[in-house]
């Protein structure tokens, strides 16, 4: 009896540990990155955030509300409308994030179906507001991107003072009528074709140019090559002229060194011809012919002596 009572009392206590366990599990949460934590007591909003991290709460009359702070990307496909009045469809991405202060007051106001209920309904009405303002066509050109700025412009206008941030509005896919699809690319091949034709033109300008250049260039090459031609020439014979000046003026200074030395040389031995010396030279020239065997006759002016005149003269 006693074993059946301390079993049972066991099975109680065992039963009673669970559950505890199991009220204070279920009384904890953890707030990760990218999101905060609303607390939600008794069906009544708080004012404040829940920073990351575990946070406790009672069970039984308080909830913790996730709130996601981080890019949150919404994925739609909408039937937009065009200037010519047709329909696109349209593969669309919407980057949004909650700021960490205004998640109160987003689950206060709106709830936590803000997607249905704010973003999706806004960009819808944005969208096309701004895509019923250009053609078919704009949306496959450059203007693209012009679009998807006014989106995202029209909507934080309105969704920014809620509490949410609109990263960007991206047009992933659109997908054009079939008619205007093959009209556009019709378009676009001719224009290419026109652009390329416009191309071989500039590029065959730029040849002729090129080649307008380089014949230019040849006939100054060339001029200035005769140019110095006849520069050489001139200078070759300047070059000549100088020399033959120079030669003339080392042949006259020549000859006057030359006579001037010969003068030199006439009045050294005009004074080392004393009177002596010439009688001398005399009678050794009348000598000399008085060995010849040939006749002579010489006059003088009978004042020379004739020293040593041979027999046979």
């Amino acid at each position: 009896m006693r074993s059946t009572t301390k079993q049972n009392q066991m099975k109680y206590f065992n039963t009673l540990s669970v559950v505890a366990i199991a009220v204070l599990l279920g009384s904890c949460t953890v707030i990760r990155q990218g999101e905060v934590g609303v607390k939600r007591k008794l069906g009544k909003i708080s004012d404040e955030f829940i920073d990351q991290g575990p946070k406790g709460y009672n069970l039984f009359t308080t909830r913790i509300l996730k709130v996601p702070t981080r890019t949150v990307n919404i994925e739609v496909r909408p039937d937009l409308p065009s200037k010519e009045g047709l329909t696109i469809k349209t593969e669309v991405s919407i980057l949004y994030r909650i700021k960490a202060e205004a998640a109160p007051d987003v689950l206060r106001k709106i709830g936590m179906s803000y997607e249905t209920e704010v973003i999706l309904p806004v960009f819808r009405s944005a969208a096309a507001d701004v895509t019923s303002k250009y053609f078919a066509k704009d949306m496959h050109s450059g203007e693209r991107a012009a679009i998807e700025v006014a989106i995202r412009k029209q909507m934080g206008e309105i969704l920014t003072p809620k509490g949410f941030i609109i990263e960007n509005v991206l047009l992933k896919g659109i997908k054009l009528p079939d008619g205007l699809a093959r009209s556009i690319e019709l378009k676009l091949q001719s224009e290419q074709e026109a652009q390329q034709m416009v191309f071989i033109k500039e590029r065959q300008e730029r040849d002729a140019e090129r080649q307008i250049i380089e014949a230019e260039g040849k006939k100054k090459i060339a001029t200035i090559q005769a140019q110095g031609e006849a520069n050489a020439k001139i200078i070759a014979a300047e070059g000549q002229k100088k020399i033959a000046e120079i030669e003339a003026q080392g042949k006259a200074l020549a000859m006057e060194i030359e006579a001037t030395a010969t003068q030199k040389a006439n009045d050294s031995i005009h004074k080392s011809l004393t009177p002596s010396i010439l009688k001398l030279r005399q009678i050794e020239a009348f000598r000399i012919f008085g060995l010849s065997n040939n006749s002579k006759l010489i006059i003088t002016e009978g004042k020379t002596p004739f020293l040593s005149i041979p027999d046979k003269f």
